[in-house]
């Protein structure tokens, strides 16, 4: 996280009508920077305090919580009182639920010129209602493996900094033109973009980073596992000479031989005498339990 003693937006007020996960994610990267950062939540509440609320307490951490009621006048008033003095406003709604509500685009850019609206939606331009989720943006950016689900809500907190993003963008933008903008962030075009190096073949299954090299896999070691990551030349050296197979080089990793004789090696160490290993000859790896 960014330490609060840097504090870039610590002049700037967000309102966020964002629920769940990558509107809060982004809110607590936005407070960290050092905003004032105000939460309208429906007065059920936001799912997220339901589904984990570990999460929910960390992502509301240091953000005011409004309660409102936005299909009611007085709702809509209160935030319209809020909005007056904001300098952004974080949505993850559809599309037509901001039109309902009166806070589509054009409404808001009519209303409040100096505003900085940054919209999350699932997918971009006519795709944004389109049901989805994260799951379902990982599968289409191709993140999945077999049956497995991943390890991790990659396209939601990808989506959180890519908004992030957007608020700065925003706020420069506003610098220099004196109004506010709106910002579009797909959380489908997040997941793509963390996609990108295995569509390049660099993690694909046999790519470099997906098999292929001996110095970058995950290996059995006597009471757990290892994640070596020894790719630049002079890390696989060194790991040939610490597991004694002489000075490798980075076409030696590239034969089936050496991840033998390497797997062979790591099996019978246990993770102690590893990290020892690790600490004194600065090698790249990271052991794991069973």
């Amino acid at each position: 996280m960014v330490p609060m003693s840097c504090s870039p937006l610590r002049a700037t007020h967000i309102v966020s009508l964002a629920l769940n996960l990558p509107g809060p994610a982004a809110l607590m990267r936005l407070r960290a920077l050092g905003a004032r950062c105000t939460k309208i939540e429906p007065p059920s509440g936001d799912p997220m305090h339901e589904y984990c609320p570990a999460a929910y307490a960390r992502m509301q951490r240091g953000v005011r919580t409004v309660a409102l009621d936005l299909k009611s006048p007085q709702g809509q008033r209160r935030l319209g009182r809020l909005l007056q003095t904001a300098d952004v406003l974080l949505t993850s709604f559809r599309p037509s639920a901001l039109a309902k509500l009166g806070l589509d685009a054009a409404a808001l850019q009519q209303r409040y010129p100096r505003l900085c609206v940054v919209r999350i939606v699932g997918a971009a331009g006519a795709r944004a209602e389109e049901a989805g989720h994260d799951l379902t943006y990982q599968a289409e950016a191709g993140l999945l493996d077999g049956g497995a689900l991943p390890p991790s809500l990659l396209a939601d907190m990808a989506g959180a900094l890519l908004a992030t993003e957007a608020v700065l963008a925003a706020l420069l933008q506003r610098q220099d033109s004196g109004r506010g903008g709106v910002h579009e962030v797909a959380l489908a075009e997040a997941a793509a973009w963390l996609a990108l190096p295995r569509h390049w073949g660099l993690t694909a299954p046999g790519g470099l980073l997906g098999g292929a090299h001996a110095g970058y896999r995950v290996y059995p070691c006597a009471d757990g596992r290892v994640a070596v990551a020894a790719l630049e030349p002079h890390f696989v050296r060194r790991l040939g000479e610490v597991a004694g197979l002489g000075s490798l080089t980075p076409a030696d990793c590239l034969q089936p031989a050496t991840a033998e004789r390497l797997a062979a090696w790591f099996a019978v160490r246990a993770r102690a005498e590893l990290d020892a290993l690790a600490r004194r000859h600065d090698l790249p790896w990271v052991t794991l339990g069973a």
